[in-house]
């Protein structure tokens, strides 16, 4: 998510869904929140937990005791939450210049 890459709608919508959740998410939850499909969302994951917006870890308890796979938790880090919300300015601003011409 560098200077070079721009923030993709798809990719808003996991940031918000993220950042709206005070506890970690689940894929399947991020999934069910955002209405993406699981090879559009993990991708979106995987590179912003590689470029330090997110964080992710499995749950700690076994699945045996959960009685289901374990799921591994995202959550957005405060890097990710600042430049989330830059991008979303840059974003609201460009609305903005837009709804006026």
């Amino acid at each position: 998510m560098g200077p070079q890459r721009s923030v993709t709608t798809q990719t808003f919508k996991v940031l918000a869904a993220l950042m709206s959740s005070e506890q970690e998410l689940s894929g399947a939850e991020i999934a069910r929140s955002t209405k993406l499909a699981s090879g559009t969302l993990y991708p979106i994951l995987i590179r912003l937990e590689e470029t330090g917006w997110l964080r992710s870890r499995w749950e700690a308890e076994e699945p045996s005791k959960l009685g289901r796979p374990r799921r591994r938790l995202y959550q957005v880090t405060a890097l990710g939450a600042r430049r989330a919300r830059a991008e979303f300015r840059k974003l609201s601003s460009l609305i903005g210049e837009l709804a006026w011409e």
